[in-house]
């Protein structure tokens, strides 16, 4: 919140567990909610989890299409459920699912939507077990685009990303804590009916749970 008391930030919040979790943890700063429906497989189904817990908090909600994505960029999430690779987060075949540039395209849509509604910060939930894989996740990333924004802004809008250091199974211990009900967001790139449990980001949604000895109560196809 500013010193008026009034709430002064954007999230990005997909609909998946991490930005769910940020979206409850800081539910009194933020003004504003923003989805991108970039075409990939998965989008339909996180994007109206999304909605339904900021609607749920009575945040506004958007979505903003970026088609051009899957017109003009190259990755596994853009070609369809057979595309994904299967297997631990870490493995080097879950390269094939960056989506080039992804996160700095949408915080630099979303600073320029704070700044068009006088709000200063852009809330992003990347973590700590991304950095292996998503350049655009790290620390230096992170950090360095907060500097873009603040300097290509009047208001000094930034981006704040409070979990580029901690894990999932972190993440998980704090939706645990604020009773998030995690049946309600989607982590399975595949898109399917229900969550495929092979995939890098059903494998780490599962091992998350578990640490944080939550009951997991996802439908897996397996």
């Amino acid at each position: 919140m500013n010193n008026d008391g009034q709430k002064d930030s954007v999230i990005i919040v997909s609909g998946g567990m991490d930005s769910i979790t940020l979206l409850y943890e800081h539910k009194d700063e933020i003004a504003l909610g923003i989805s991108f429906d970039y075409g990939s497989n998965h989008n339909k189904k996180e994007i109206p989890f999304a909605k339904m817990h900021c609607d749920m908090l009575g945040i506004e909600h958007i979505t903003i299409p970026l088609s051009f994505m899957q017109q003009y960029f190259k990755s596994s999430l853009l070609e369809g459920a057979e595309a994904i690779p299967e297997g631990h987060y870490t493995d080097e075949n879950m390269k094939s699912t960056v989506v080039p540039f992804r996160n700095g395209i949408m915080l630099a849509i979303a600073a320029g939507i704070a700044e068009s509604r006088g709000l200063h910060h852009v809330l992003i939930a990347n973590h700590g077990g991304d950095h292996a894989i998503y350049p655009d996740c790290r620390t230096e990333f992170i950090n360095a685009i907060s500097e873009a924004t603040k300097t290509g802004t009047y208001i000094d809008v930034d981006v704040v990303s409070p979990y580029t250091e901690i894990t999932k199974s972190d993440i998980a211990r704090i939706g645990k804590r604020l009773g998030i009900d995690y049946s309600q967001t989607w982590s399975c790139y595949k898109g399917g009916d229900v969550h495929c449990g092979k995939c890098g980001t059903c494998v780490e949604r599962m091992e998350a749970l578990r640490d944080a000895e939550i009951n997991d109560t996802t439908k897996y196809n397996n």
